[in-house]
């Protein structure tokens, strides 16, 4: 129990420190994404350090859900990766203690972050997503800190463009100013020319205060024209000294958070469900409202309406029964018609329609912002459980993945780290889109990334547990090699003790033997086989098989020699471990099944044709290796 304990001790060590490290690095790359996507609602506006201070920690908080399933990712990663490389990790297993049995404490101590990441994703990231809107909102709507630059119209002041020629910053001066206020409109605007001026902020920061010296100002008064006939009336007037007061508020002014209080960001699981109901609750009155106006618009409704209501209840039945009985034909009535009632009935009916049309537009149009609002609550709800679930998803990829690739630091992990997070990114922003526009379920988009992700972790942990070689390089580059047809040397070493030596002459006997059947095969097979052929056959090749076992019978027995040279000489035998050029055996109706697929069947015979090539060449070099493994055997006469 002791040595199970220190265990535990020691792996949450080696963690929680590359946890710690990693959480920071991601949640300080989420809020550099935060200020490259906002930096230009920010600059220029001489906000004070306090208020981004405070916009960036309400941001901070906000990306804690994010942040932490890309760190438990990057930290189970860089932890197994490293307890692998330094072998620590083989010294557990040799000891008897399972992969599953050494991340037990981890998984307990994610199991408590994941529902510690829920209640705060619960209670405190509704509070944090207000704040932070509330602050980026009132920085948005912040006034500018006033720069005019040089020769170019500032328009950032409300009903003013200023123009400045040139900038005197020793004497503080404004050199050749042109304003034009518009505020009044435009037919009533004001220039105003100037030598020179001066401008400064009042105490409160709420106007500005401009003096201008030796100066015009033209006015237009053509609001004050009554008739199309009279003169335009303008004032024109030359200063030595001129003082405006513009209005224009520096100050930073928190707007109030009573806008987003009811969004779906600021509710908690409870909320959504009570604005959800509200919401279904208004949808299905408007749709029940929207039913009944539809049908009141119906042939019946208006026939009904239009029939004479003087009659009595004998006259009306009879008159029902005989409407019943008859179809009336609205084409006959149109034609009877005289034009000018006609082109009345066309007029009305077109404008009856439009009115259709727009009404129930707006109506669709209501109705398509309430349920976007409706499955917005969805997400939201559903979010709240899918990044809590995702940290313990990139938990089961992360570790095995570490204890498969054994490389730790941060390099290899890292970049795994980021890819897969991408990926996570993408299905997850694919899954909420979808929601968004209505084309799945809530559940269905909002679950998607973690359908996709956690079959891939099971399948990585079955593998790591399984000490399976999933991403050893060697392991695909051997596949490869195999699948083109690339073969193995040979490695022949002299034994040092021999308990049965080589009857050469029986040797050579064999070995002509195999000679013989090597030449007898290629006399047989020197055309390739037609398509349909090669598929009827299903991949059997019993005289190659029978060559390639008589190659390695004969080699077991040279193996046994003490002489270098014919060592040597048999490991130029060629390794032969498929017998059929496609490296597979099927039934002769599964062949001519897989033969019709002509895509996939005809890739499959090229390779076969390839293969058999190379079989051939093997074939000639048994051959060649048999005739001069003779000469060497009775040169040296051997016995």
């Amino acid at each position: 129990m002791r040595t199970v304990k220190r265990l535990d001790l020691f792996l949450l060590k080696t963690f929680l420190p590359l946890f710690l490290m990693t959480f920071g690095i991601c949640l300080f790359i989420f809020l550099m994404q935060f200020l490259w996507k906002y930096v230009d609602e920010m600059v220029g506006k001489g906000i004070e350090i306090y208020v981004l201070a405070e916009l960036f920690f309400y941001a901070a908080l906000t990306f804690v859900p994010q942040a932490l399933p890309l760190a438990i990712l990057f930290a189970s990663l860089m932890t197994f990766g490293n307890l692998g490389e330094q072998l620590e990790l083989l010294a557990m297993k040799a000891s008897g203690i399972s992969l599953m049995r050494i991340m037990r404490p981890l998984t307990v101590f994610l199991v408590f972050i994941t529902v510690s990441v829920f209640f705060f994703q619960n209670n405190v990231i509704p509070v944090s997503q207000v704040k932070m809107y509330t602050f980026l909102y009132s920085v948005k709507q912040k006034s500018p800190e006033l720069e005019i630059p040089e020769s170019i119209f500032y328009t950032e002041i409300n009903g003013k463009n200023i123009y400045v020629r040139k900038k005197d910053k020793k004497r503080g001066l404004l050199k050749d100013v042109m304003i034009y206020d518009y505020s009044e409109g435009f037919n009533s605007i004001h220039v105003i020319v100037a030598d020179s001026g001066r401008m400064k902020t009042s105490i409160d920061k709420k106007f500005l205060i401009l003096t201008l010296y030796s100066g015009e100002s033209f006015q237009n008064h053509s609001n004050n024209k009554k008739n199309a006939r009279d003169a335009i009336l303008y004032r024109r007037e030359t200063f030595d000294t001129m003082e405006m007061l513009i209005e224009f508020d520096g100050n930073f002014n928190m707007r109030g958070e009573s806008l987003l209080q009811d969004r779906y960001v600021s509710k908690n699981i409870a909320s959504l469900r009570h604005s959800i109901d509200s919401m279904m609750v208004r949808v299905d009155s408007i749709k029940a409202v929207d039913s009944k106006a539809l049908y009141a618009h119906s042939y019946h409704k208006t026939l009904a309406r239009v029939q004479p209501q003087t009659k009595t209840d004998g006259e009306m039945k009879e008159d029902s029964l005989a409407a019943k009985k008859s179809v009336i034909n609205f084409d006959s009535l149109y034609r009877v018609q005289e034009p000018a009632i006609k082109a009345s009935l066309l007029s009305y009916s077109k404008r009856s329609i439009d009115n259709l049309l727009i009404n129930y537009g707006m109506k669709s149009e209501i109705l398509r912002i309430e349920e976007k609002e409706i499955r917005l609550h969805h997400t939201e709800m559903h979010r709240k459980f899918t990044l809590s679930f995702a940290c313990l998803v990139f938990f089961f990829i992360g570790a095995p993945l570490g204890a498969i690739i054994r490389k730790g630091g941060l390099g290899a992990p890292a970049v795994i780290s980021v890819l897969l997070f991408v990926v996570y990114y993408i299905i997850d922003n694919i899954g909420f889109k979808m929601t968004r526009d209505g084309v799945w379920q809530p559940w269905q988009g909002m679950w998607l990334s973690s359908a996709v992700l956690l079959p891939l972790g099971i399948f990585l942990t079955y593998k790591a547990v399984n000490d399976s070689v999933l991403l050893n390089a060697e392991t695909y580059m051997d596949a490869i090699k195999r699948f083109i047809g690339k073969r193995e040397f040979r490695r022949i070493e002299k034994k040092e003790i021999i308990m049965e030596r080589p009857d050469y002459a029986a040797l050579t006997v064999r070995l002509r033997q195999l000679q013989a059947s090597c030449k007898e095969y290629l006399a047989h097979h020197k055309r390739w086989l037609h398509y349909f052929t090669f598929w009827k056959q299903g991949g059997t090749d019993c005289e190659a098989e029978g060559i390639a076992h008589e190659i390695e019978s004969v080699v077991q027995i040279l193996e046994n020699s003490d002489r270098i040279l014919v060592l040597n000489k048999t490991m130029d035998f060629p390794v032969i471990k498929s017998f059929h050029p496609a490296n597979f055996t099927l039934s002769p109706n599964a062949g001519m099944a897989l033969a019709i697929f002509f895509p996939v069947g005809g890739l499959i015979y090229l390779i076969a044709v390839y293969r058999r090539k190379l079989l051939c060449q093997d074939i000639k070099t048994t051959i060649r290796v048999c005739d001069e493994m003779d000469g060497i055997i009775n040169n040296e006469n051997i016995k």
